[in-house]
């Protein structure tokens, strides 16, 4: 895909309309023919029959040619080099990849060198973002200190600096006394807890256990390590009456559970990533390392109960879980291979497949990809309102194209998608009125009424 960044557009300094477009209103729930009227960086008004004879004189217009818009994309997991590993990915250039991908908004793990576990660290974000002028960026504050799941690190500092939650990243805490008394901490500043649930002792394989892992002769590891640390999880939250977001959900037995405490009213939730419920573990192949995740691919039935998790409302959000892995991560035996794939270009096409497939709406897929994810942050994004960031995204729901990881914009090209025929692309991104991002294809017709 060939388009053009650009961080430092400046805002119309009048108003500006985004007339002739299928407007997707998650919160709404509906779909409708209308416009969206910018004004000083934010939405001034938006409606179906907004501008339908055109923007009055003196009002900048777009038009959308009736293609989709909708609040741009928040992604509440995404993994950077930032500091210590910037040959993976930098701020700027994983903002240039969300830019790319329709993301207006993320949410940054702390399993950096050094983790986010200082205040410093936080503010060191916030800072970086100011710079780079993409996406808006958000960071996680660690769990522990240095994410080893034995000492609480200081939530109270870290909510303080910004933090707008708290997790171990890909670290599960094995340690339940630790867990217990983080989700009491947290529940002192209204905070929340996100875990990766991951029996450690189990869930040392190097893919699912199954059939694959068996032909292939490869460690496993059994959908049970996932499912034991939900139930875990999910007491522990009971007892201590605190918040905890469960990630990257992949296993039939996971989504049943989390179906059933939601029914007895705890205070769980939880999302998935997009190769959870576009990818099984055939996707390894033959020692595919660009397949090799945490948690692993599952199997065909796990893949499909993601889905109806996704359809019931049983799972909250979808992430793209982006990890970059350079290619001497990736070109080595599959066991000793990192995990990882990067996501941010490929999340709104894929998840445009669960529409496409019959599953979801758009409005529907919309709450998972914006306006849930938003909510349970607590971030100003992933709504159309009177108010509110003018954050959204333009796109073409059918248009037809394969992944190739040597046009991504990501600095490392480790796609699980590469080479997947898929639908829908991203025309113009815009962050708070700019357009940061506009594809080649999408001329904006700018003119004044």
């Amino acid at each position: 895909m060939s388009g053009k960044i650009d961080k430092t557009a400046p805002p119309h300094a009048g108003s500006t309309a985004y007339i002739n477009a299928r407007i997707v209103d998650p919160t709404g729930n509906t779909e409708y023919l209308g416009a969206v009227l910018i004004s000083d960086g934010k939405i001034a008004d938006f409606g179906p029959n907004l501008f339908a004879s055109g923007a009055p004189y003196g009002i900048q217009s777009v038009d959308c040619r009736g293609h989709y818009l909708a609040p741009g994309l928040v992604d509440t997991r995404v993994h950077t080099g930032e500091p210590g590993e910037e040959h993976k990915e930098t701020l700027e250039s994983a903002g240039t990849a969300a830019a790319v991908g329709g993301i207006t908004s993320m949410v940054l793990l702390p399993d950096t060198e050094p983790p986010f576990d200082d205040a410093s660290l936080i503010e060191f974000v916030a800072r970086r973002a100011r710079q780079v002028k993409l996406a808006n960026m958000y960071a996680y504050g660690a769990l522990t200190v240095g994410l080893e799941g034995k000492e609480l690190a200081e939530i109270g500092l870290l909510a303080e600096a910004g933090a707008v939650a708290f997790t171990d990243a890909d670290h599960a805490v094995a340690n339940a006394q630790v867990m217990r008394r983080a989700l009491y901490y947290a529940k002192t500043f209204d905070a929340l807890i996100v875990h990766l649930p991951q029996e450690p002792a189990l869930s040392g394989g190097t893919m699912t256990s199954g059939a694959m892992a068996t032909r292939l002769g490869l460690s496993g590891s059994p959908p049970l390590a996932e499912v034991m640390m939900v139930e875990r999880d999910i007491r522990l939250a009971e007892m201590t009456g605190g918040r905890m977001h469960l990630t990257k959900i992949s296993t039939a037995e996971s989504v049943e559970v989390i179906a059933a405490a939601k029914a007895r009213g705890l205070k769980i939730t939880c999302d998935t990533a997009a190769p959870y419920f576009a990818l099984n573990d055939l996707a390894v192949g033959d020692y595919r390392t660009f397949g090799k995740l945490v948690p692993p691919l599952r199997a065909e039935k796990d893949r499909l109960a993601i889905v109806e998790g996704l359809k019931d409302g049983t799972i909250d959000a979808i992430v793209s879980d982006h990890r970059p892995q350079d290619q001497d991560s990736k070109r080595v035996p599959f066991a000793q291979a990192e995990p990882g794939g990067i996501g941010l270009e490929t999340l709104l096409p894929i998840s445009l497949e669960l529409v496409h497939a019959g599953h979801l709406t758009l409005p529907r897929l919309f709450q998972l990809l914006s306006s849930k994810p938003a909510s349970l942050f607590g971030l100003p994004a992933g709504r159309l309102a009177k108010g509110a960031p003018a954050d959204l995204v333009l796109f073409e729901a059918d248009y037809a194209w394969k992944i190739d990881r040597d046009d991504l914009w990501s600095k490392t090209k480790n796609s699980p998608f590469d080479e997947r025929p898929v639908q829908g692309r991203v025309l113009a991104t815009i962050v708070g009125g700019r357009t940061i991002y506009r594809d080649d294809s999408f001329t904006t017709a700018a003119a004044f009424a």
